[in-house]
């Protein structure tokens, strides 16, 4: 297992390179003068626009550029905005944000989603599982952005339960966000759970164990939710690495100054190298995340091992 995680590691810096390179091409591909974007409607002489140029390497080649980020990266830099501030003080400013309402969301998406699931599951064919098979596929083909407008208008002013902005009220400022960006992942844990417990309820080891004179009970905690549990905990470890990469809608229409709503501003302003050292991190995060699931795979299931 060791070996496997010091590989998996090590594989990690080639990907966050190639990863940075394509992100950095994408971005300083975009069309427009970041310099002429960052003046606005204000006036600004050809030698001022001429000086940051130089400054901020905007007329070296593609390569000179990165290879100028690389170093500074290797150094811990991240780099700076066009109005001279760190891009790790942004991060450190918005990641908290992002992090709190990525935590309500996966609270609200494992608790909810498994729950449902496992209910669905054992009850196949039962009111409540259609219920669960209908609300499900309603809330994945409604967009996320009409989830959010819907949600700030119902549950914040007709009736007045959460705050609808900001993060004045705390961790309470979280909630309704965090439902609505935890909705669409909610319903695919409840689906996939679902199917996971219906298909493991059928299997021999369930009927032996059955056979055997355990109580029900038994049979579904310690036998079929365990194995049931695999492709659940795929899906959400991949998920927290989404979440972390920034909600951009859900912050953006909650007006919550987190990761995600920093690269939208971001890309609209042209600051190329704030939003490549927080997607730069976000790759990292989705990275980590994958291989902790893959670790949990040999704690769930005895069967799987790492050489």
């Amino acid at each position: 297992m060791g070996r496997y995680v010091a590989r998996r590691l090590l594989l990690t810096i080639p990907v966050l390179l190639g990863a940075s390179f394509l992100i950095f091409g994408m971005v300083y591909a975009l069309p427009g003068d970041p310099i002429r974007a960052l003046a606005g409607d204000r006036p600004v002489s050809p030698a001022v626009v001429e000086v940051l140029r130089e400054r901020f390497h905007l007329n070296d080649p593609l390569w000179v550029q990165y290879w100028e980020y690389l170093k500074g990266l290797f150094q811990g830099d991240l780099g700076t905005d066009f109005r001279g501030r760190p891009v790790l003080d942004t991060i450190e400013r918005t990641l908290p944000v992002t992090v709190k309402l990525a935590l309500v969301a996966i609270v609200f998406e494992a608790v909810i989603g498994l729950v449902a699931g496992v209910l669905a599951g054992i009850r196949r064919n039962s009111f409540f599982d259609n219920l669960v098979l209908v609300s499900t596929t309603l809330i994945v083909s409604i967009p996320i952005l009409v989830l959010a407008f819907v949600a700030q208008l119902l549950f914040g002013l007709k009736l007045g339960w959460f705050p609808i902005a900001g993060t004045r009220e705390g961790l309470y400022s979280y909630l309704l966000p965090g439902l609505v960006l935890a909705s669409g992942s909610l319903a695919y844990v409840a689906r996939l759970t679902r199917t996971s417990v219906a298909e493991n309820l059928r299997a021999d080891y369930v009927r032996t164990a059955r056979a055997k004179g355990l109580p029900n009970r038994t049979v579904i905690v310690r036998h079929t939710l365990r194995n049931s549990l695999i492709p659940v905990v795929t899906f959400i470890g991949a998920d927290i690495g989404t979440l972390l990469g920034g909600a951009i809608v859900t912050e953006t229409v909650f007006n919550l100054p987190g990761i995600g709503r920093e690269v939208f501003d971001s890309v609209r302003a042209q600051e190329g190298a704030v939003v490549v050292g927080i997607v730069t991190l976000m790759v990292f995060f989705f990275i980590f995340f994958n291989l902790v699931v893959d670790v949990l795979y040999a704690v769930l299931d005895p069967r799987i091992r790492y050489d």
